[in-house]
C-alpha cells in the first residue's frame, strides 16, 4: 500500500462519521509519518511504513468515535498560529479570532494597554493579542493548571516574555485596573451541553462549556468583578452565544449604567459579541 492509497483508505473509513474525511485522513497521516502537507503529496507513491500504518489506523479508529481530530495530533490553527491543544483546553474556534479582531481595534487606543484575557485556556487569545498589540502588557488567567501549562508552551513558540500568566477565577488574581478585559467564558446552558455532539461533549473540557442554567453565570459574575477592576476609560469584550448578546449588554448596563455597551455580530450576524466602553 502506498501512502496515497492510505490517505484513500482512510477518507473512505471516515467518510460516515465525519463531514470532511478527505481533511481528516490527510492530517492524520501527516500526524503518523511527521509530514507537512507537501511532503505528503510528494511522497505519495512511497510505500506506507508499516509501524506508521499501525498508528494511523489507530487514530482513524478514535476519530470515527468523534475524538476531535486537534486533540488527536495535537494541534489546531487559530490566528496565523499553529497551536498545541490537549483535551485540558477547548479548540480554539473561528468565532473567536473575530474576538481577537475586535480587541486588536479596541487595544490599540492606548499606548501600553494594561490587558486581561480571562478564562485563557490554550492561550489563544491572549498570545494573538501579543503579537498584534504593540506594547501591550498582557495577563492570562485560568482556574485549570493543566491549561495553563499548554498556554505557556504556546507563547513560549508564538510571544515569549511577553504574557504573565497567572492561575485563579476570573479577575479576582488581577491586582490593579486594567484598560481593557477580553473573555471567552463558557455559555453553553447545562441543558445544551447534555446535548452537544459527541466530539463535544466527550471530550473537550465541561468547566470551558458549561456555562449554568442560562449559559451566563460565569458571564454575569466577570461583569461584577470587572466594576472594581477596569480603568476609567476601560473596555470589556466578550464572546457569547449568538442568542444572548441583549441579555449580556442589558445585565452590563446595570453595571456601568454610563458606559457604551454594544451587542456585536459575528460575520455570520449573530450578536456574538458584547462590547462594553467607559469613558
Amino acid at each position: 500500500m502506498t501512502i496515497r492509497e492510505a490517505w484513500e483508505n482512510g477518507r473512505l473509513y471516515l467518510t460516515p462519521t465525519s463531514p470532511t474525511p478527505q481533511l481528516d485522513a490527510r492530517l492524520l497521516l501527516e500526524h503518523s509519518l511527521s509530514l507537512s502537507h507537501s511532503q505528503l503529496v510528494a511522497h505519495g507513491n512511497d510505500p506506507m511504513p508499516t509501524n506508521s500504518a499501525a498508528a494511523y489506523q489507530t487514530l482513524l479508529d478514535r476519530a470515527s468515535q468523534a475524538e476531535p481530530i486537534p486533540y488527536l495530533i495535537g494541534h489546531a490553527p487559530f490566528f496565523e498560529m499553529d497551536l498545541a491543544v490537549s483535551p485540558a483546553v477547548l479548540i480554539p474556534r473561528p468565532e473567536t479570532e473575530e474576538l481577537v479582531l475586535l480587541a486588536v481595534t479596541a487595544g490599540r487606543q492606548w499606548a501600553s494597554p494594561r490587558m486581561v484575557d480571562v478564562g485563557t485556556g490554550s492561550g489563544c487569545i491572549a498570545i494573538a493579542l501579543a503579537r498584534k498589540v504593540a506594547g501591550a502588557r498582557l495577563t492570562a488567567v485560568d482556574l485549570s493548571p493543566a491549561a495553563l501549562a499548554i498556554a505557556r508552551q504556546n507563547a513560549n513558540r508564538y510571544a515569549p516574555n511577553q504574557i504573565t500568566f497567572v492561575q485563579g477565577s476570573l479577575l479576582e488574581p488581577v491586582p490593579e485596573p486594567v484598560d481593557l478585559i477580553v473573555a471567552n467564558l463558557p455559555y453553553v446552558t447545562t441543558a445544551e451541553w447534555t446535548e452537544l455532539d459527541d466530539g463535544v461533549k466527550l471530550f473537550e473540557p465541561r468547566l470551558a462549556l458549561d456555562g449554568g442554567n442560562d449559559g451566563l453565570l460565569l458571564v454575569r459574575e466577570l461583569l461584577r468583578q470587572a466594576v472594581d477592576k477596569l480603568a476609567g476609560d476601560g473596555a470589556i469584550l466578550l464572546e457569547v452565544g449568538w442568542q444572548q448578546g441583549t441579555a449580556v449588554a442589558t445585565f452590563a448596563q446595570t453595571l456601568f449604567p454610563t458606559a457604551s455597551i454594544t451587542p456585536q455580530p459575528d460575520f455570520a450576524g449573530h450578536e456574538r459579541f458584547v462590547i462594553v466602553q467607559k469613558s
